[in-house]
């Protein structure tokens, strides 16, 4: 059992839960950073130290990291659409950055910092990338995924220039239970499950169990390289292929009709001038659309020889998915 705390950041969202269970189960002292008025469901039944702070208050840090021998930093702003980019910005690299030194301000011996695919080069043509493939800011569509980029690359340049003792994991896109809020993917899951997605955008997507990308950063803590970079991910799919799966999942039917990028760019101009005009987040926007041209296919190859990470079949993270969706709509709709 270790006796000095290791600190987790975004241990109430759908990664960070997961990330913080796989911890507790290895013996870690966990101590959770934790936003004031944050949704702490999903931390129900974990022994935990609660030490309140977030990434734009950096005054929080010393606090949350004192005596901390380690550091799992998977926190951020993830929202495929915001009105203000700044705050997503200053969250994502700024918050990261400041994290990072204080970390090492305050002594901690290593860190994991979950970065994202999105920080990675990619190929797009269907053809799998990896932590290699050549990757330029300005080829980064959409302002998350350019948040990711540079917090990435802040981290990596603290590994060169100050010797930062960070390990880089990279998720593609995980799913599975404890998506309370939920993510992006999750709520494409969700709507399929329950037959509310007639139709959609086919794009490729690499999926993968969001308790594997857990493990992974275990792994990647415990035989990581210092400066390195390891892709968590499973299985690369179209997203025909995820959504049958899904419905036969469910007991649903798949959704047959497939929309082209020009019918579906004009009602991203206005979702998200609705958005603007409402406060409602869109279901759709000219970047979502942009980044879907795309496919989003990696190896993890690296992860697998590396660390010995394996993670499981895309099918038993899509019944994991569902159930829980399942399960969270009947609790909803008791409560309701």
């Amino acid at each position: 059992m270790a006796t000095s705390p290791t600190l987790v950041t975004g241990a109430t969202g759908f990664v960070g839960s997961a990330v913080a269970r796989t911890l507790a189960a290895r013996g870690h002292r966990l101590r959770l950073m934790v936003r004031r008025g944050s949704d702490r469901r999903n931390l129900e039944g974990l022994d935990a130290e609660l030490v309140e702070g977030d990434l734009g208050r950096p005054d929080t840090f010393a606090a949350a990291l004192k005596g901390c021998e380690a550091l799992f930093h998977v926190a951020a702003d993830y929202r495929l659409w915001v009105p203000d980019p700044a705050s997503m910005m200053q969250a994502n690299v700024e918050g990261t950055r400041l994290l990072m030194l204080a970390a090492q301000q305050a002594g901690v011996s290593r860190i994991v910092y979950c970065s994202s695919v999105a920080a990675l080069g990619l190929i797009g043509d269907g053809s799998v990338a990896d932590e290699a493939t050549p990757v330029h800011e300005h080829a980064v569509i959409g302002i998350y995924k350019k948040s990711k980029y540079r917090a990435e690359q802040e981290v990596l340049r603290l590994v060169r220039e100050q010797g930062l003792p960070a390990v880089i994991v990279n998720p593609s896109t995980p799913i599975g239970p404890r998506d309370i809020k939920p993510t992006p993917t999750g709520l494409m899951i969700a709507d399929a499950a329950a037959g509310r997605m007639p139709a959609y955008v086919e794009t490729g997507l690499n999926i993968v169990h969001v308790d594997d990308v857990a493990e992974g950063h275990a792994l990647a803590f415990e035989r990581g390289t210092i400066g390195e970079r390891y892709i968590l991910g499973g299985e690369d799919m179209q997203l025909r292929e995820l959504f049958a799966m899904v419905s036969e999942v469910a007991g649903r039917r798949p959704p047959r009709l497939r929309l082209s990028q020009s019918v579906l760019w004009p009602v991203a101009v206005a979702s998200e001038w609705a958005s603007r005009g409402f406060g409602i987040e869109p279901r759709v926007t000219r970047e979502m659309l942009a980044m879907s041209r795309k496919k989003m296919f990696f190896s993890s190859a690296k992860a697998i020889r590396e660390l010995g990470y394996a993670p499981r079949p895309a099918s038993e993270a899509v019944a994991d998915a569902v159930a829980w969706f399942q399960v969270d709509a009947l609790s909803r709709g008791k409560a309701a």
